[in-house]
C-alpha cells in the first residue's frame, strides 16, 4: 500500500472532525480565552483552520523559513474560518494523494533564518507537524467549547453532549 493511501483515511476523519469543532465556536466569543496565557478562541480556531496548508507546504517544498515573514491567520467570522479550512484541506488532500512514497521519504526542514529548527521526512511532516498538531489544538478548542457551554461534538467516541458517534 502506498503511504498516501494509508494516510488519507486518517486525514479525512481528522479534518472532518476538526471542521465540526471549528463550526461550533461562537463568533461572539472569538475574543474569549480561558487564561491570560491562552490563545483567544478565535485565534485558536484560526490556527486549526490554517494548519492543513502546512501539509501542502511540507510536501511541495523542502523547507519553510519562519524568518520569511510568516503571519498567522486571524479569521473574523465562522464563514471566513471554514472557507480557509476547506480550501486548505482540499489542497492538502490533493498533495497527499499525489505524493509518491519516494517524495514522502525526502527530508523537510523548518528554519528560522540560518538556524534549522527541525528536520524530518515529509511523511512525518504530514503525520506529526500537521495531523497530530491539528488534533492537539482541536482538543484545546473542545475544552474551550465546554467552558463556553457549547455542545462538544463526538470526536473519538460519544461526548457528554452527543451520545453517539457522527
Amino acid at each position: 500500500m502506498a503511504i498516501s493511501a494509508s494516510l488519507l483515511p486518517e486525514f479525512d476523519y481528522e479534518m472532518a472532525t476538526s471542521r465540526t469543532v471549528i463550526e461550533r465556536v461562537p463568533e461572539d466569543k472569538y475574543g474569549w480565552k480561558p487564561h491570560e496565557k491562552s490563545m483567544t478562541a478565535g485565534r485558536l480556531a484560526s490556527h486549526v483552520a490554517e494548519m492543513p496548508a502546512w501539509a501542502t507546504t511540507g510536501i511541495t517544498q523542502d523547507s519553510l523559513d519562519l524568518a520569511g515573514g510568516y503571519k498567522p491567520f486571524e479569521g473574523g467570522s465562522r464563514a471566513e474560518l471554514l472557507a480557509l479550512f476547506d480550501k486548505n484541506v482540499a489542497a492538502a488532500r490533493a498533495a497527499i494523494a499525489g505524493c509518491s512514497d519516494e517524495t514522502f521519504m525526502k527530508n523537510w526542514a523548518l528554519k528560522n533564518g540560518e538556524k534549522t529548527l527541525m528536520t524530518m521526512p515529509k511523511v512525518a511532516v504530514v503525520r506529526t507537524f500537521v495531523m497530530n498538531h491539528v488534533i492537539h489544538h482541536r482538543g484545546q478548542l473542545s475544552v474551550y467549547l465546554r467552558q463556553l457551554n457549547v455542545s462538544v461534538p463526538s470526536i473519538y467516541g460519544p461526548s457528554a453532549d452527543e451520545g453517539s458517534m457522527g
